[in-house]
């Protein structure tokens, strides 16, 4: 629940210039958002959320966060500078280099999972896709742990997923209805929006027209008591879950925090600046939903122009196919950066960037990069993570690690614990079997945590 606001305090003059060279300073349509996030800037002990930028279909760490300038595996790109002496990013990438040092750059991940539904799966939940448990997404671990049942909004909203490669992997698993996700703008694997969600707007949040809110309302609490009801006849967990999941709906139809999902309400420059594209736009709701206290989000970067999916999955064209992708998510995540910080959220506000795995190294004959989970990278900037610095080193060629490895359940065990949350934690599945949070053989990155 938004807090009342008490005092507005203004942004210093480096804030303003920072807003301003980012095009994303401008008041808003109401004026409120920029009294919200002044207020919110003076509260530093925040509880922090997460926003998990999500690059389906695997991307190319030596075209982006993981450069090998002099080597033939370089290929026709040439790495630029970064405010971090020493740190090189790929060349499509100039206004997050500008920002290197809020980022923390993991070179060294590895895992055994080439497959792009077992890496995602992998990758999500921290467990490997074996036996008959369903894990819950990272998403939903995190929801849960920060459930807030007067909350408007839900705990956890994924912006242009695209679940068809394993739907389990986006699921809130054993944790049930109650942590999974509210999916915006969903995407099908041919490209394109499934059919119903081509916007960023959350559908059925509007009274049908014709109905009055009165009678809407009388509607609404009909369908409630007839729920509970069923719930007082048939008890348990799925009952339960499904009465609180709609309750939960209800209440954001009739909340103004529905409002979070109405990008109209921001300027044109603001659009702008974020990139008017699918994944540009993700990232300013994100920005609006994290702002409003939502514990997670996740924005998905699939394809520059809609053409398919999977768009990382580079075997073919990688090098035309990177520049466009790293141009969107330049923009999105600088800019998203950029906002975050002149608020006052950057430090409650962790960002994750990674996708289920990295690219090979050397090019193969269709001057495309193949499935490479030996060595690859991920990226994690803002919630206190002490950013400007590279963790691991994969050696000249990028064939193979040569310092600091780091295994999936020791980064989602840092992004855990970056929160806030005890990684040895334990849920109970149905069965009353206990299941940590992370792996419990996972070791968080202590030189990323403050």
């Amino acid at each position: 629940m938004i807090r009342p606001l008490r005092h507005v305090p203004q942004l210093n003059r480096r804030q303003v210039m920072q807003l301003a060279a980012a095009g994303v300073l401008g008041p808003s349509a109401s004026g409120w958002i920029e009294a919200l996030a002044a207020d919110t800037a003076a509260h530093p002990h925040r509880r922090k959320s997460c926003i998990l930028l999500w690059m389906s279909g695997g991307p190319s760490q030596t075209d982006t966060f993981d450069p090998k300038p002099g080597h033939a595996n370089s290929g026709p790109f040439k790495p630029i500078e970064t405010t971090v002496p020493g740190m090189l990013l790929g060349p499509h990438l100039p206004r997050l280099a500008r920002q290197a040092k809020d980022i923390a750059i993991i070179r060294s991940m590895s895992s055994k999972e080439g497959d792009h539904g077992r890496a995602t799966y992998y990758l999500r939940t921290g467990y490997l896709p074996q036996g008959p448990v369903r894990h819950p997404t990272l998403g939903s671990l995190v929801a849960n742990e920060f459930d807030d049942e007067s909350a408007e909004l839900p705990g956890f909203v994924s912006i242009s997923p695209v679940r068809a490669i394993n739907a389990a992997a986006f699921s809130s698993g054993f944790l049930g209805p109650k942590c999974a996700p509210l999916n915006v703008g969903e995407r099908n694997l041919a490209g394109g929006a499934d059919a119903g969600s081509s916007s960023l707007r959350v559908e059925d949040l509007e009274i049908p027209r014709g109905i009055g809110r009165p009678r809407a309302d009388e509607r609404l609490e009909l369908m409630l008591t007839l729920g509970n009801d069923f719930l007082t006849n048939r008890p348990g967990v799925p009952s339960f879950s499904h009465q609180s999941a709609y309750r939960r709906a209800v209440k954001m139809m009739r909340s103004s925090a529905a409002k979070a999902f109405d990008l109209d309400e921001e300027t044109a420059a603001v659009q702008d600046a974020y990139g008017r594209n699918p994944f540009g736009q993700g990232c300013l709701l994100a920005r609006r939903l994290v702002e409003r206290g939502v514990p997670f989000v996740e924005v998905t970067l699939s394809s520059a122009d809609g053409s398919m999916a999977l768009g990382w999955d580079t075997h073919a064209q990688n090098f035309d196919t990177v520049a466009k992708l790293s141009a969107v998510l330049d923009a999105g995540w600088a800019t998203l950066l950029t906002d975050l910080r002149s608020r006052g959220l950057l430090e409650s506000t962790l960002i994750v960037w990674m996708g289920e795995f990295g690219r090979t190294p050397k090019i193969n004959e269709s001057a495309g990069r193949d499935h490479f989970p030996n060595a690859w990278s991920t990226v994690l900037a803002g919630g206190g993570i002490r950013g400007g610095q590279t963790i691991g080193n994969t050696g000249a060629d990028g064939e193979q690690i040569k310092d600091r490895p780091v295994l999936v359940p020791d980064l989602l065990a840092t992004v855990i614990k970056g929160l806030g949350i005890d990684p040895s934690k334990q849920n109970t599945v149905d069965n009353g079997r206990p299941i940590r949070l992370v792996d419990p053989k996972a070791n968080a990155i202590k030189e990323l945590l403050g």
